[in-house]
């Protein structure tokens, strides 16, 4: 017998009893859902969590002050000497850009209406460096730096919130009770569905007119720096985090590293370390799915054995007129593996119609079958077919024709 005559006969097979084969394929059908659904959603945060950090800027090292230090015992905070001497090429390699910023908390009012809100001090290149500009309007200039101008930019909340419009540029805000000019709105910026009100103004009107940070021989504080890498690989932003790391432990004075009055981190190192947990996880999350499957292929190799148990006359009949152990063992293994295949489809289109159902109701997230799952699906079931089909072909192909003729 020929292999499509093989394939016929476990069709026909399979089709005389429709419904224990379908009841047969739940478990694989169960299995494969779980198993593609779980991939695929792993996949598609993973995809909106790296697309949200480089939003943000994953080829940015942040550095910050170490607020836990106590700056009395001898620890130096970061001041505008730290940001130029960055800027020099001596200092770390593979910088682009430098921005810094100071940050103070104070009310911003307008007409009747006062918020308390974070205004933040900015340099001119703030908006290339972070990837956000501004809306309408424009952004600060060198100019405003050097003469600690009184103008500010708002976030679109803060605008609505203070002048009920998103565009009121030329507009006068009370900021800690002096008059700035507004000069812009800053675009709407993805935060991850977290609000975050802010002022911008130039970085020397915070340090000198909302405060008075100046530091010995060191220009005045600055609340964190703002590194651009020219290099956006994940190994050269880590390579360039250690020369900052390093510039800066020289430039305190510090040689236990341990003891930095600082902190450095980059955007591109959390997000290794989150997609390395995701995809741990996600990893768990199908293999504990995957048991369904275990379970399904049993389902599969208990019904061939009732088969092979059914059909024993029929077996005898077919040897004694010729038929070779190797097709028999054939169709029942083909019957088999058809049974899974059938399941694991039936499980890829209910993960594609609950995936879509999913990406409706999530619609930050692009939900859809990743190819890999799919793959991965189709190749499970097939091998789950091979494995439950093996024991009860090999169990039919070994039969005595005579001993089958006479079983009842």
């Amino acid at each position: 017998m020929n292999l499509l005559e093989t394939f016929r006969v476990a069709v026909s097979a399979l089709m005389a009893n429709r419904l224990r084969a379908l009841l047969t394929t739940l478990g694989i059908v169960i299995g494969v859902t779980a198993v593609v659904s779980l991939m695929s959603l792993g996949t598609s945060l993973q995809n909106y969590i790296t697309s949200q950090f480089q939003s943000l800027g994953a080829d940015i090292v942040q550095i910050s002050a170490a607020r836990n230090r106590d700056t009395a015992s001898g620890t130096q905070p970061l001041t505008t000497s730290d940001a130029e001497g960055l800027m020099q090429s001596a200092a770390a390699s593979g910088i682009k850009a430098v921005a810094w910023t100071y940050s103070v908390r104070a009310t911003v009012g307008a007409g009747e209406t006062s918020e308390s809100l974070s205004i933040q001090g900015v340099t001119a290149n703030y908006a290339d460096v972070n990837n956000w500009h501004a809306g309408s309007g424009r952004f600060i200039s060198q100019e405003n730096i050097d003469d600690s101008a009184r103008v500010a930019l708002l976030d679109q909340t803060t605008a609505s919130d203070l002048f009920g419009t998103t565009n009121p540029v030329g507009q006068t805000v009370l900021v800690q009770g002096q008059v700035f000019t507004v000069i812009g709105v800053m675009e709407e910026r993805s935060t991850g569905g977290i609000s975050q009100q802010t002022v911008l103004v130039p970085v020397t009107t915070a340090q000198t007119r909302l405060a008075n940070v100046r530091v010995a021989g060191k220009g005045y504080r600055v609340s964190s720096i703002q590194v651009k890498a020219l290099d956006t690989e994940t190994a050269a932003v880590e390579a360039l985090t250690n020369q900052i790391k390093a510039y800066l432990l020289k430039a305190h004075g510090i040689t236990n590293a341990s003891a930095a009055d600082f902190n450095v981190f980059s955007s591109s190192s959390i997000l290794d370390s989150l997609s390395s947990t995701l995809s741990t996880l996600s990893i768990f999350l199908s293999a504990i799915a995957g048991i369904s499957l275990l379970v399904g292929g049993i389902g599969v190799m208990n019904i061939m054995l009732v088969s092979v148990t059914e059909r024993t006359g029929e077996i005898g009949l077919r040897k004694a007129v010729g038929a070779q152990p190797s097709s028999i063992l054939m169709q029942f293994l083909l019957e088999s593996i058809l049974l899974s295949l059938f399941g694991g489809g039936l499980g890829i289109l209910l993960s594609v119609g609950m995936l879509t159902i999913a990406g409706l109701l999530i619609s930050q997230l692009t939900i859809a079958v990743t190819p890999i799952s799919a793959v991965l699906a189709i190749g499970i079931s097939t091998l789950i077919g091979i494995l439950s089909g093996v024991y009860p072909a090999s169990r039919a192909s070994a039969m005595h024709p005579i001993q089958a003729l006479r079983f009842e």
